[in-house]
């Protein structure tokens, strides 16, 4: 069985920095989650994406 696969993208620089695999499979809402960039060298919200 295949996992699917989810990346988390800084949303000032956009850069993919982490990568996870989604917990709920019927989730409709997009994860956002505030991480450290290490391209902005900074704490910024980061979005779920495909």
């Amino acid at each position: 069985m295949v996992q699917k696969k989810a990346a988390l993208a800084c949303t000032e620089c956009g850069q993919r920095n982490y990568h996870m695999t989604p917990t709920q499979a019927g989730q409709s809402s997009r994860l956002e989650i505030k991480k450290f960039c290490r391209y902005c060298n900074k704490h910024t919200l980061h979005k779920e994406t495909k």
